[in-house]
């Protein structure tokens, strides 16, 4: 786990990770509250706060007395929220970043491209 961030936090993002990596699919249940924390060690009151954070933002969904279960959107709706929080805080700091070590633009894309082709093979 990730001592940058809250521990339910974790939870939610770990669920999220699964989700967007196929593990978990539309109508899948989720990894209940009991089950994080045994896995994890955490109180099980933790883990139901990192779950009802990803209810609230419609990627799980309650169903009494069954569990938690993965909405047909949640993929989706993780995208544009990851997407959000990309475009408006890592990229910034790349570019301050990329102004204060003196790398042009045309770097930058240079890097990318041999990147990308490197993921490619």
């Amino acid at each position: 786990m990730d001592s940058n961030k809250l521990i339910f936090e974790q939870v939610a993002e770990l669920v999220e990770n699964q989700i967007l990596d196929g593990l978990l699919k539309a109508d899948d249940q989720s990894p209940s509250t009991n089950e994080f924390a045994s896995a994890y060690g955490i109180n099980p009151a933790t883990a139901r706060k990192g779950l009802n954070i990803l209810v609230d933002e419609g990627i799980l969904i309650k169903k009494r007395g069954m569990g938690m279960y993965v909405t047909a959107d949640a993929k989706d709706i993780i995208i544009e929220k990851r997407k959000g929080e990309y475009l408006n805080n890592v990229l910034p700091d790349l570019i301050k970043n990329m102004h204060l070590l003196g790398i042009s633009k045309n770097e930058l894309i240079d890097s990318i491209n041999e990147l990308y082709e490197s993921e490619d093979k």
